[in-house]
C-alpha cells in the first residue's frame, strides 16, 4: 500500500468509522484511497464546518472527531474550527494534505505553513517527513487529542509522502515522554478538599464542561452531600438541569439564583471549569467570601484566573468518588431556604405583550421535546436564551461554542451531532446573523435526510451586539440591521430540498414546532421576532458577578423585591 492507504488503515485501527471533509489537490492520494476503505466520508461544503462536525461529533459521542482539508485554503479554512475546539476542549483529529516535500517553503501553489498557523490552536501538530510513521503519528495523534485535558490534534502530510510505498507496521508503541496527564488526584489534597466541603455552610459545586465525561460522578456527588449545583455554558446536560439542586448557569448571562449564591457562598468547588471571564466578571469581585476547591486534570488552569486555596489536580472520574467517599451528607438546610427563596423570586420569565419572542419559541421547543433531543447553538442572544430556557437533562446533548464564540458553528454542529447519535432529534437554535456564515450545509443535511429541525430567531439584527449598543454605545446602531437583506429563509431551505418555514406568531408556532419534531427529517422554521429583544441578567463587561443587571427577570411591582441593579 501507499501512505495515503495507509492513513486509512491507521485510522481505522482507531475505531473511526466516519470523516467530515473536503477534498482537494494536495490530499487527493488519501480520497483515492477512501474510494476502498469502509471508513463513512461525509462531504461538508466548507472546511469550516467539517472541523465544527468533528468538534460536534466527539462532544455528542465522547468518541475522537477526524477531518480532512487539502493545503493552502482547505487548510487555514479549519483554522476557525481547531480553535473552537481547543478553547473548549474538544478531542478531534485534523488530516491535511500538503505540497510535495521538495516544494514546501517555496510559495507553492496552495501552499500554507498549517503547522505553524495551527500551533497556537491545537493540543499539538504534526508534519509527517516519512511514510513509515504514519501509523505511529496517527496513533499518538488520537492518544493526545483523548486523554488529560482533551484537544485537537493536527496531522499535516505532504502530497509525495502520501503517495509512497508504505513497507513498515502498524503495531506502534506509544511512547511520549514528556506527555504524562496527571489522572489519579493527590490523597493529601483531596483529603484537604474533604475537610474544606465538610466546615462549609453555604457551599456550590460548579461543574464545568469537564463534567460531562464524569456526569455520573457529578450526580452521585450532589446526591451523597446535597449540594447545590451550577452548571457553565460548557456544562449544560452533566448535571440534570430539572434536579432538584440545579440552580441553573452563573455569569454574565446566568441566573440570578446562580450568580447569588456565588456571591454568598462560603466555598466554591469547581470541577471542570476554567473559572473563565464571562463566568466571573470582575475577579476582585467574585465570591468574596468563598474558599476555592478547584478540581481540573489541566493544572495549567489551576489559580489562572481564580486563586484555588485548595488545588486537586485530576479526573473528575477519579477525584469525585474518593471526594464522595469522604463526605456524609451536608447540614444545608439553611442555605437552601435562602436559596429557594431566590429561585421562587426569580424564576425564568418574559414579556408577552410584544410580538412573538425568541424566549417563548426556545421555550416552546423544549416542550415539543421534553428534553428528550440534542441541542446545538450558533451564537448570540438565542445561544443564551436556549441556554438558560432549553437546557438539557442528558450529557453530551447540549452543544455550543463557548470559549470562541464562534458564529457559524451551530449548523455544522448539528450535522456531527446527527451522525454521532443516529435517530435521535437534533435541535438547532439559530439567528439569522449566525445562520448564514455556515448555511451552506444545508445541502449536507439534505443529501443524508438527517432529523434536525433548524429554528431561526430572526429579529433582523445581530441582536446581540444590537444590545450592547444600546445599552453602552449611545443607541448608535451601527453595521447590525440584516432585515433589509435577508432572504426568505423558508425559499431558501426549500432551494435546498428541505422543508420550510416563515412563521410570524405564537398561534403558528405553537403548531409548527410538534409537528416539525415529529417528522423526523430535516425542516427549517423561520420565526420573525421582536427585533429590540434583550438577554437579562446580564453583567455589563468590567463589572461584578454582584453587579447583575437583572431587567426582564425583574419580580412583577408590588411583590415588594422588585430591584434594578446589583445581588
Amino acid at each position: 500500500m501507499n501512505g495515503a492507504a495507509a492513513v486509512l488503515k491507521a485510522l481505522e485501527r482507531q475505531g473511526v468509522t466516519i470523516v467530515f471533509g473536503h477534498p482537494g489537490g494536495a490530499i487527493m492520494p488519501v480520497y483515492d484511497a477512501l474510494y476502498d476503505s469502509p471508513i463513512k466520508h461525509v462531504l461538508v461544503r466548507h472546511e469550516q464546518a467539517g472541523a465544527h462536525a468533528a468538534d460536534a461529533y466527539y462532544r455528542a459521542s465522547g468518541r475522537v472527531g477526524v477531518c480532512f482539508a487539502t493545503s493552502g485554503p482547505g487548510a487555514t479554512n479549519l483554522v476557525t474550527g481547531l480553535a473552537t475546539a481547543h478553547m473548549d476542549s474538544s478531542a478531534m483529529v485534523a488530516i491535511t494534505g500538503n505540497v510535495p516535500s521538495a516544494l514546501i517553503g517555496t510559495d507553492a501553489f496552495q501552499e500554507a505553513d498549517v503547522t505553524g498557523i495551527t500551533l497556537p490552536v491545537t493540543k499539538h501538530n504534526y508534519l509527517v517527513q516519512h511514510v513509515d510513521d504514519i501509523p505511529r503519528v496517527i496513533a499518538e495523534a488520537f492518544h493526545i487529542a483523548r486523554t488529560g485535558r482533551p484537544g485537537p490534534v493536527l496531522v499535516d502530510i505532504p502530497k509525495d509522502i502520501q503517495m509512497m510505498e508504505f513497507t513498515g507496521t502498524f503495531d506502534v508503541e506509544i511512547d511520549l515522554p514528556g506527555y504524562r496527564p496527571t489522572v489519579v488526584g493527590h490523597a493529601r489534597q483531596i483529603k484537604r478538599a474533604a475537610e474544606a466541603i465538610a466546615a462549609a455552610q453555604r457551599p456550590v459545586l460548579m461543574v464545568g464542561g469537564g463534567g460531562q465525561v464524569a456526569a455520573d460522578e457529578v450526580m452521585a456527588f450532589a446526591e451523597a452531600t446535597g449540594i447545590p449545583v451550577i452548571t457553565t455554558l460548557m456544562g449544560i446536560g452533566a448535571y440534570p438541569a430539572g434536579a432538584g439542586q440545579a440552580l441553573g448557569m452563573p455569569g454574565m448571562h446566568g441566573t440570578v439564583t446562580a450568580n447569588r449564591a456565588i456571591t454568598h457562598c462560603d466555598l466554591i468547588v469547581g470541577a471542570g471549569l476554567r473559572f473563565d471571564d464571562r463566568v466571573t466578571g470582575k475577579i476582585s469581585r467574585f465570591a468574596p467570601n468563598a474558599t476555592i476547591v478547584h478540581i481540573d486534570v489541566d493544572p495549567a488552569e489551576i489559580s489562572k484566573l481564580v486563586k484555588a486555596h485548595v488545588p486537586v489536580v485530576g479526573d473528575l472520574r477519579d477525584v469525585l468518588p474518593r471526594l464522595t467517599e469522604l463526605l456524609g451528607r451536608l447540614e444545608l438546610d439553611d442555605w437552601w431556604q435562602q436559596l429557594r427563596t431566590w429561585r421562587d423570586m426569580y424564576p425564568e420569565r418574559f414579556k408577552t405583550d410584544k410580538p412573538l419572542v425568541s424566549q417563548e419559541v426556545i421555550q416552546m421547543l423544549e416542550r415539543a421535546t421534553a428534553g428528550d433531543c440534542v441541542v446545538t447553538t450558533e451564537v448570540g442572544q438565542h445561544q443564551m436564551f436556549a441556554a438558560r430556557l432549553f437546557p438539557t437533562s442528558r450529557p453530551r446533548t447540549w452543544i455550543s461554542s463557548g470559549g470562541l464564540g464562534t458564529m457559524g458553528f451551530g449548523l455544522p454542529a448539528a450535522i456531527g451531532a446527527s451522525f454521532a447519535r443516529p435517530g435521535e432529534t437534533v435541535v438547532c437554535v439559530a439567528g439569522d446573523g449566525s445562520i448564514q456564515m455556515n448555511i451552506q450545509e444545508l445541502a449536507t443535511i439534505y443529501k443524508h435526510q438527517l432529523p434536525i429541525v433548524i429554528a431561526i430567531c430572526n429579529n433582523g439584527m445581530l441582536g446581540m451586539v444590537r444590545q450592547w449598543q444600546e445599552m453602552f454605545h449611545a443607541e448608535r446602531y451601527s453595521e447590525v440591521y440584516l432585515a433589509d437583506s435577508n432572504p426568505d429563509f423558508a425559499k431558501l431551505a426549500e432551494a435546498y430540498g428541505i422543508e420550510g418555514h416563515n412563521v410570524f406568531d405564537r398561534e403558528t408556532a405553537a403548531r409548527i414546532i410538534p409537528e416539525a419534531i415529529a417528522k423526523k427529517k430535516p425542516v427549517l422554521i423561520n420565526f420573525v421576532v421582536y427585533e429590540s429583544e434583550k438577554v437579562f441578567p446580564m453583567i455589563p463587561a468590567g463589572a461584578g458577578i454582584d453587579e447583575m443587571v437583572i431587567g426582564d427577570q425583574e419580580p412583577d411591582e408590588g411583590d415588594g423585591v422588585a430591584e434594578k441593579v446589583g445581588v
